[in-house]
């Protein structure tokens, strides 16, 4: 199983933040961001979403296997927020679109 607080830890790190400034962006109390690693406690699916937003990532590429940390860039985060909309018929006509652009 993957450690999910090393994960936050290098997420963390790789943006130069503090755990106070993780708690400030993801607006958990520092206190339970601490605690965690005090008490090597793992993280409610609520929290880590709310880590997931600070950090700019999905839960997916959280527990990806690959422990380099991505981040996505405005323009990719709102590709797939348009993507979200898209029903299925829309999305295969997404796919096809850029199968002829290779």
């Amino acid at each position: 199983m993957k450690d999910i607080l090393s994960t936050i830890a290098a997420y963390r790190q790789a943006r130069g933040w503090t755990e106070y400034q993780l708690s400030e962006r993801s607006g958990l109390p520092q206190s339970t961001i601490s605690s965690w690693y005090r008490k090597n406690l793992v993280p409610t699916v609520p929290s880590l979403e709310k880590i997931c937003d600070a950090f700019g990532i999905t839960l997916s590429q959280l527990f990806a296997g690959d422990d380099t940390p991505i981040t996505l860039t405005a323009k990719q985060k709102e590709i797939l927020q348009r993507w979200d909309r898209l029903n299925e018929e829309q999305q295969e006509v997404i796919f096809q679109l850029i199968d002829k652009m290779r």
